[in-house]
């Protein structure tokens, strides 16, 4: 018998918003305030910090860029 190595779309779980793991939407903060993030997809898939700073983090190819300066501020 052969074992098989689970391939990346295996793994993905992708079932939440945005295509992204909900486990994964429930342990990520925001890496400025470390406030709650919520995805949305309007306009441009991203999530946004629902804590003090507001930030709007994009989500790429289904993959969260929690990097600040690649955040935008919300208008």
């Amino acid at each position: 018998m052969t074992e098989q190595t689970p391939q990346p779309a295996d793994r993905a779980g992708g079932s939440g918003p945005l295509g992204l793991d909900p486990d994964l939407l429930a342990i990520i903060v925001c890496p400025q305030c470390h406030g709650e993030l919520e995805a949305t997809d309007e306009g441009a898939p991203e999530l946004i910090c629902r804590g003090e700073c507001g930030l709007a983090y994009p989500v790429r190819d289904g993959i969260p860029v929690l990097l600040v300066d690649e955040a935008r501020t919300p208008a």
